[in-house]
């Protein structure tokens, strides 16, 4: 089978499996955290070489304050969980605004725990954007504006490399602004069921459907 070296990894549905369960909508982010550290497990035994996790956005950031401090703490807390594992790990969101969590800035420069090796990088406070605000030089001409590799060194989250395939849970078909330029070329597979219900199943069937896709990055 082909691996994907890359995956993202979009974990929707906390709120609506909380309310599905008669709980307040806040209370389901927590139970995405079981999942997370599931699916970094199954990803590494696959020999996948990177993932990288949605946390939570700028807009993110407009819902209710109840909501906002849930899904903070999930996030904290799913990124202290994972520097426990053996990981390469970078936490990616705009740093300097007052939603992004002071116990996370330790983790804006890459940081390996335990052996390393599989990078994981979490998008906190993150924002498309924000991702692009310096992608193109204020000067110069057109030409040097369209060089890749210098369009990739000026986004925000120049250290994610691109990414094969995408993963949502949820049942929403959107990338709600995740890594526009690192998934230009990725392949997008939907579970229906909602994150908190994740199963290995889930991750072994976006396996073999990828393996059945054409992937021939426009060429």
């Amino acid at each position: 089978m082909r691996i994907p070296e890359h995956i993202g990894i979009i974990p929707d549905g906390n709120r609506r499996w909380a309310e599905n369960i008669k709980l307040s909508k806040e209370k389901g982010y927590e139970y995405g955290l079981k999942p997370g550290l599931e699916l970094y497990k199954l990803c590494k035994k696959a020999g996948v070489k990177e993932i990288t996790y949605y946390g939570f956005t700028t807009d993110n950031t407009k819902r209710p304050k109840i909501q906002t401090l849930a899904f903070t703490k999930a996030c904290i807390d799913s990124v202290k969980m994972l520097s426990k594992e053996n990981a390469s790990l970078l936490v990616v969101g705009n740093s300097e605004s007052t939603k992004f969590p002071n116990e996370l800035k330790e983790y804006t420069t890459r940081r390996n725990f335990g052996e390393g090796g599989i990078k994981v990088n979490f998008l906190v406070n993150y924002g498309w954007h924000w991702d692009l605000e310096n992608m193109f030089e204020k000067n110069g001409n057109e030409e040097k504006k369209r060089e890749k590799t210098k369009i990739l060194s000026r986004i925000c989250s120049s250290d994610i490399s691109r990414i094969d395939l995408i993963i949502r849970w949820g049942g929403r078909r959107r990338l709600s602004g995740f890594l526009p330029i690192q998934s230009i070329y990725s392949d997008f597979y939907v579970v229906d069921e909602l994150w908190p219900d994740f199963k290995a199943d889930h991750f072994y069937e976006a396996l073999r459907w990828y393996d059945n896709q054409d992937v021939t990055l426009g060429g």
